[in-house]
Order: C-alpha cells, then structure tokens, then sequence
C-alpha cells in the first residue's frame, strides 16, 4: 500500500518545515549558519541513542557500521552534510517559506537518480534485481512544480540581486541532490537490516567529523553561538532531525526498491512550503507573501498532488501488467 507512506510523508513535512523557519528565525537573530548547521546534528545524539539504546539495537548498529565505515562516513556526509550546510546557507538569502518551496525540486531530483539504483521485481523465479529508470511519466507532472518554484522565485528576484537570487537558490538545488542520494545509499548499505532509528542514528553519528571540524572553524572564525541560537537548534534537532528524518525514513523504507514509490513518498515533502509559510507568519511575523508568489505555492502543491496521482495509476498498471504475465 501506498497511502500509509504517504501519509507519514506528510507529517514528515510538517516537522521538517520547522528547520526553515526556526534557521529564518536564527539568521534574523544574527547566527552564524555553522552553528544552525553543527548544532542540530550535536543535539540529535543523545535523543537517537536513548531510541536506539532502549529498543537494544545498539549492537547491531555499530557492528553494520564496523563492516562497511567508508560506506557509512561518505553517504552520511552526501546525506546530511551536503543537505543540510546548504540549506542552512540559503537561509541567509532567502526567506524560510521559499527555501522551503525551492527544495521542493528534489522530487525532480530524486528521480533523476533512479538509473544509480536497482529496483527488486519479484518474479516466478524469485526477486531479481533490474537497473532503476528514469520516470519520465511521472516527471512529466514535475513540471508544474518547476512553474510554481519560479514564479516564487521570480517575484524574489525583483527584490534583491541576481547574486543574491543564485545565493538562495544554488545551495538548495545541491542540496535537493545529495539528501536522496545519501539516503538511498544507505539503504542500499542497510539492506533492510536497519530500521529508520538505527540508520538515522548511524548516519548521525558517522557524520560527527564532519560537524566537529565545521564547529572549530566556526569557534575560530565567528565565536560560539548565542544561547538563543543554541536553544532554536535543540528544537531543529527534535523537530526535524529526530521526528521528521525517522518519519521519512520509515516511509521510504517502506517503499524500498521501487523507484516510483519512493518518488511519490519524496513528493509529500512539497508540504513542507505551507507549513514553513503559516509558521513564519504565526511566529516571525513576515509580510505575506504577492499574489504571484501565492499562485506558484499553490502551483506546487497541486504539483505534488498530480504526481501522487499520476505514480499511483502508473504503479496500477504496472501491478496489472505483472498478473496478466504470471
């Protein structure tokens, strides 16, 4: 089934929506991206280890990462460092409502990646294992997604420099990339021997080096962080690292091995602008946005929805396909 996915997918976005607002929030504040950056992943943890520690997997966890330690530091620096450093960047120059729209290009994105994995058909024979392709089909209903990022962005545009505009926009796109990418990855290094904590957990703590060395730099170059900045990361970290990653990631886990399924799962997250908009304007108190900007966020959304819809009827017929060979 795929409307339970879905459905985590969905409070999946609104969880992760928190990071774009609360990183609006610390930039307003004067903090440094670093430390919104470095932060999250410190306070993430002891919240994943008390998961982890409780359901007593901990074993089972460090052994897979003893097994395979390139694997795991290379796809969670892909994962979480290449994702989240960018986004925590674009914050600077973009407010949270359109970097959260902006990301929305990763169901474009993720599904670009398909031919790097192989998706599991099950057969008379067993499950064999065929190279993933692009769903053209599926992207095709994208394209509205596309149309409503740049009429968000466009009437941005108007507002500050090209420089400015490349600032927001360049940081999310590579960040849109390497988010799947290090997820599908690691679940291609799981095998479906972890579950979402533990793999979560795990990467969090392979990319530990990462936010050890950009936190130094950070002491180095522009102090340590404000009390405030510290305490609206501990509330990213919970929020979003936590709640959110571990929701995503059981939804596409659920879906693992199908291509398809995991673009209609990554296209929840186009929620994730709503959300940022209606929390920016409830807590930062943010000029609403022109009516152009409200026409591309609906176009969004009604993106994501047609893609939903139009992966379904492909899956269907694929499903029907199948029993009428077997």
């Amino acid at each position: 089934m795929i409307i339970r996915p879905i459905i985590l997918g969905i409070f999946a976005a609104f969880f992760f929506a928190f990071t774009f607002v609360l990183n609006a929030s610390m930039e307003l504040g004067g903090g440094s991206w670093i430390w919104s950056a470095s932060l999250r992943y410190f306070f993430m943890v002891p919240f994943l280890f008390i998961i982890v520690f409780y359901r007593k997997n901990m074993r089972k966890l460090f052994n897979e990462i003893k097994q395979q330690p390139r694997e795991w530091f290379i796809w969670s620096f892909v994962g979480f460092g290449l994702f989240y450093g960018p986004i925590c960047i674009a914050a600077a120059y973009s407010p949270g409502w359109l970097i959260a729209g902006t990301w929305q290009i990763t169901i474009i994105s993720g599904a670009l990646l398909s031919p790097l994995f192989f998706e599991s058909i099950q057969t008379d024979d067993g499950t064999i294992e065929i190279q993933g392709k692009v769903p053209w089909r599926s992207l095709t209903m994208s394209l509205l997604i596309l149309l409503g990022i740049f009429l968000m962005q466009f009437e941005h545009a108007q507002q500050i420099s090209i420089e400015n505009v490349l600032l927001g926009v360049v940081p999310v796109l590579v960040a849109s990339f390497a988010y799947p990418l290090g997820n599908r990855k690691m679940m291609d290094v799981c095998a479906g021997r972890l579950d979402a904590y533990e793999r979560v957990f795990g990467m969090t703590l392979a990319s530990l080096p990462l936010w050890i060395g950009l936190s130094i730099y950070g002491l180095m170059t522009v102090g340590p962080p404000s009390i405030g900045q510290t305490f609206q990361s501990l509330l990213v970290a919970i929020s979003s690292g936590v709640i959110a990653t571990v929701l995503f990631f059981m939804a596409t886990d659920m879906v693992r091995g199908n291509m398809q399924k995991i673009a209609a799962v990554e296209a929840t997250q186009s929620m994730e602008v709503l959300f940022a908009l209606i929390g920016e304007i409830l807590i930062l108190s943010i000029v609403l946005p022109t009516t152009m900007a409200w026409i591309g966020i609906f176009i969004v959304i009604l993106g994501m929805i047609l893609h939903s819809y139009h992966t379904s009827r492909i899956i269907q017929k694929d499903l029907q396909m199948i029993d009428e060979k077997s």
